[in-house]
């Protein structure tokens, strides 16, 4: 089994931590080999976006060579409504919608010194209502979702990460409702859905990361159902191609 990490192991006052701007030395090894491999996941799509073509032309290029992560600390007691804690740190995201004819150049790279992760820990006590607890931690993500005649996706995703890493710990008690906890860990996450007739798709996915979800929970006294999830993925896509009569 992977060890728990603390919390403590991270930096949690703004005090402590130095502002990086929104960008980094390109004269680096590391930066100068992502740049490369970004420029090259883009030149497949370049003749594409000049050739005039009507539509949507989107060309996304992300990369991350920092340290995200979300530490949510909380204890309730005796709420007459629902009580829902949600934390989650991801690297790299895109979220594409559209509603004509749409070409897309996906890429996004995180950094091998990069650290991303959500921590969650949570107690409630005399609910009312339900309670819901999640926690995720996601390296790249990207969701293209198009309803024209022509949509056409190119995606690149690869996640070094040192580990994509989800912890909850929790205890409810007392519940009149439903309790629900969810905890999750992705490195690389693609989803694209269409009803377009023509609808090519080339995704690749590289995970070099472990992806850890740990979820500890006591529950007592709940009135309705009880719902524990916990799961880590390395590579997840998911692509939907609606019927066109």
């Amino acid at each position: 089994s992977f060890p728990t990490r603390r919390s403590s192991d991270l930096p949690t006052h703004r005090s402590s931590l130095r502002r990086t701007p929104l960008c980094f030395n390109t004269k680096s090894p590391l930066a100068k080999t992502l740049l490369a491999a970004a420029a090259i996941a883009v030149m497949p799509l370049a003749p594409a976006m000049a050739d005039g073509a009507i539509g949507s032309q989107i060309m996304n290029g992300q990369i991350n060579l920092q340290t995200n992560w979300s530490n949510l600390n909380g204890s309730v007691d005796t709420v007459g409504g629902d009580v829902v804690a949600q934390g989650s740190a991801a690297g790299n995201m895109v979220d594409i919608t559209t509603m004509n004819d749409t070409r897309v150049q996906n890429s996004q790279i995180v950094g091998p010194q990069a650290n991303i992760g959500s921590n969650v820990n949570m107690d409630a006590n005399n609910v009312w209502g339900s309670v819901g607890i999640s926690s995720q931690a996601l390296c790249n993500g990207a969701q293209v979702s198009t309803d024209p005649i022509l949509t056409k996706v190119n995606s690149y995703q690869e996640c070094n990460a040192r580990d994509p890493y989800s912890s909850i710990n929790t205890n409810i008690t007392n519940v009149a409702g439903n309790a629900v906890v969810q905890g999750s860990a992705i490195a690389n996450s693609f989803e694209a859905d269409s009803n377009a007739p023509n609808f090519p798709i080339v995704t690749k996915q590289i995970s070099n990361s472990a992806s850890v979800s740990n979820v500890n929970a006591n529950m007592f006294n709940v009135g309705k159902s009880v719902g524990l999830s916990s799961s880590a993925v390395g590579n997840t896509a998911q692509i939907i191609h609606y019927g066109v009569n």
